[in-house]
C-alpha cells in the first residue's frame, strides 16, 4: 500500500479544510460576535498540519482501490476532528466530544444534535454548522477532485469509495469533469433555494443556512425549534420541495440540463421515491387527521414530515411524536428508505429496497418454477447478478449494524424505542428520532460511550458501510 500518496492526499484534504473555513471566519468578521479567533486559530493549525503531512513522496502517485478507501475513511475521520475546533475553541462546548458528534453530524448530514441552545450562538460558529452539511452532501473529498485540480487525484476510485448509491457512473469521460457538473448542479439548486426563501421573507443568513442544510439534506436549522420556529406555511412548501430535490438522483439534472426531460419520469427509483413520497403522505395525513380540523395543515405537516425523514434531512416542523403509533411506525421504516442512489440522502437508498422486492418476487416465483432463469430488471435493463449480490449483502450487513448498534445502546440505560431510533437515524444519517432523541429532544443527555458510537454510526451510514468496514479486513492488507 503506498502510505505515500494517502498521507499526501490527507494534507491537502486539510489544506482545502482550511480554505473552507475562511467562509464562516468572513462572516464572524461581519457580526463580530467573538468567534473570530476560533476560526482563525483553526484555519492556522489545520493548514500546519495539512502541510507536514504533503510534504511526503509517493512511491507511484496513483489512487487505487485500497488506497481510495483509506484516504475517504481517514479523511472523514480527519475533516470533523480539526472541524470541530471552531466550536470547542469558542465555548460552544465545553468537551471534545461534543464538538466532535456535532462536526461529525454535520459534516456526515446527519443533523443530529447536541446543541441545547442555538439561537443563542454566534453566527459564525451556526454558518460553520450549516456548511459542513453543504460540504459533506455531494462529498467533501468529491468538491476538491472537481475544484483543485493540483491534487493530481482525478481517479474514480476515490468517488466510488464516498459517493453515496450502489454504483458509481461517470457523466462525461474526464472524473473531475464529473464531479464538476454535480457540484455545479448542487450550487445552482442551493442558490435558486436561498433565492426563494429570501423572497418568501427570510433572512439572508438564515435562508443560506438553510440552504445548506437541505440541499445537503443534513437539517441543522438556526433555530431551536427548527422549521417550527417559523409558523410559515410557505417556508415549509419551498423547504418541502427542495428536500425532495435533494432525495433524488443528481444524475437526472443532468439529463434534465442537456434536454432528456424524459429521463427524469422514465427512471424507475425515481418514480418509486416519489411514489413512497405520495403513498406515506396520504396514509398519515388520513391517520393524524383528527388531530387538526383544517385538512389543509394536515395534509402539510404530513408532507413535510415524510418529505424530511425520506430524503434524511431531519427538519422538523412540530413534534411528530406525539402522533399516533402508526404514522411514527411509517416514519421508522422511511429512515431505512432513505434518498435515491446519486443523491445527498442517507440510508438504506431507494433503488436497494427497489431490487430487494424484485428479488423476493423472484425467489417466490422460483419455488413454482426452480430450474426458470429469472433475470431482476430496472428500466428494461437487467441487474447483474453481481450488483444483486452485493446489493442483498449490503442490506443484511446494514440491517445487522441497526441490531449491534441498538443492543449496545440497550446497556447504556436507554428504553427501546430511543435505542432503536437513535440508530436508524444516526446509521440512516436522520437526524432526530423518537424517544430521548426526538423533534423536542437532542443527543445531549447521552453517555460519553454512547456518542462515540452514534458517531462511528454516522460515518458508517454516510460511507455506505463497505467503506469503512473493509480497512478491517485482514484480505485488505494482503498485496
Amino acid at each position: 500500500m503506498d502510505f505515500g500518496i494517502i498521507l499526501k492526499t490527507l494534507g491537502k484534504l486539510l489544506i482545502a479544510e482550511s480554505a473552507f473555513l475562511f467562509f464562516p471566519l468572513a462572516v464572524s468578521f461581519y457580526y463580530n460576535e467573538g468567534d473570530t479567533m476560533a476560526f482563525i486559530i483553526t484555519i492556522v493549525i489545520t493548514a500546519i498540519v495539512g502541510f507536514l503531512l504533503n510534504i511526503y513522496k509517493s512511491k507511484k502517485g496513483i489512487v487505487r482501490y485500497r488506497e481510495g478507501f483509506m484516504i475517504v475513511s481517514l479523511g472523514w475521520l480527519l475533516v470533523s476532528i480539526f472541524g470541530a475546533f471552531p466550536f470547542l475553541i469558542a465555548g460552544t462546548f465545553d468537551t471534545f466530544t461534543n464538538a466532535f458528534f456535532e462536526t461529525v453530524s454535520g459534516f456526515t448530514t446527519t443533523g443530529a444534535t447536541v446543541l441545547e441552545n442555538i439561537e443563542m450562538q454566534p453566527h459564525g460558529i451556526l454558518f460553520w454548522r450549516a456548511f459542513t452539511h453543504w460540504l459533506g452532501g455531494m462529498g467533501i473529498l468529491v468538491f476538491t477532485l472537481a475544484f483543485i485540480p493540483t491534487m493530481g487525484l482525478s481517479n474514480l476510485n476515490i468517488l466510488k469509495a464516498e459517493s453515496p448509491g450502489p454504483t458509481t457512473s461517470k457523466l462525461v469521460p474526464k472524473i473531475a469533469k464529473t464531479a464538476q457538473l454535480l457540484y455545479i448542479i448542487y450550487f445552482t439548486l442551493t442558490v435558486v433555494e436561498v433565492i426563494v426563501l429570501k423572497i418568501a421573507g427570510m433572512s439572508l443568513f438564515e435562508s443560506v443556512t438553510h440552504a445548506f442544510a437541505t440541499m445537503g439534506t443534513g437539517g441543522f436549522s438556526p433555530k431551536n425549534l427548527s422549521i417550527g420556529a417559523y409558523a410559515m406555511p410557505s417556508y415549509e412548501w419551498i423547504i418541502i420541495g427542495f428536500m425532495i430535490l435533494a432525495g433524488a438522483n443528481f444524475s437526472l439534472y443532468y439529463g434534465v440540463l442537456v434536454g432528456n426531460i424524459k429521463t427524469l419520469f422514465k427512471d424507475r427509483e425515481f418514480q418509486f421515491y416519489i411514489a413512497v413520497i405520495i403513498i406515506s403522505t396520504v396514509l398519515i395525513t388520513i391517520n393524524i387527521t383528527s388531530a387538526w380540523e383544517d385538512i389543509a395543515l394536515t395534509f402539510r405537516q404530513a408532507s413535510f414530515q415524510v418529505a424530511s425523514i425520506i430524503s434524511t434531512t431531519g427538519f422538523t416542523s412540530l413534534d411528530y411524536s406525539i402522533w399516533p403509533p402508526f404514522s411514527k411506525m411509517i416514519l421508522f421504516v422511511l429512515m431505512f428508505f432513505g434518498g435515491c442512489a446519486g443523491s445527498t440522502g442517507g440510508a438504506i437508498k431507494q433503488v436497494r429496497i427497489l431490487v430487494i422486492f424484485k428479488y423476493v418476487k423472484r425467489e417466490l416465483q422460483k419455488l413454482i418454477h426452480p430450474n426458470s432463469v429469472i433475470s431482476i430488471r430496472m428500466g428494461g435493463k437487467v441487474v447483474p447478478e453481481n450488483v444483486v449480490q452485493n446489493i442483498v449483502a449490503f442490506v443484511l450487513l446494514y440491517m445487522l449494524l441497526f441490531v449491534g448498534f441498538s443492543v449496545i445502546l440497550l446497556t447504556q440505560n436507554l428504553d427501546l424505542v430511543s435505542s432503536t431510533s437513535a440508530v436508524a437515524a444516526t446509521l440512516g444519517n436522520v437526524g432526530p428520532g423518537f424517544g430521548v432523541v426526538g423533534p423536542a429532544m437532542n443527543y445531549n443527555g447521552l453517555t460519553v460511550f454512547t456518542k462515540y458510537v452514534l458517531s462511528l454510526a454516522m460515518i458508517l451510514g454516510r460511507l455506505e458501510v463497505f467503506t469503512v468496514l473493509i480497512i478491517f479486513t485482514p484480505f485488505f492488507w494482503q498485496e
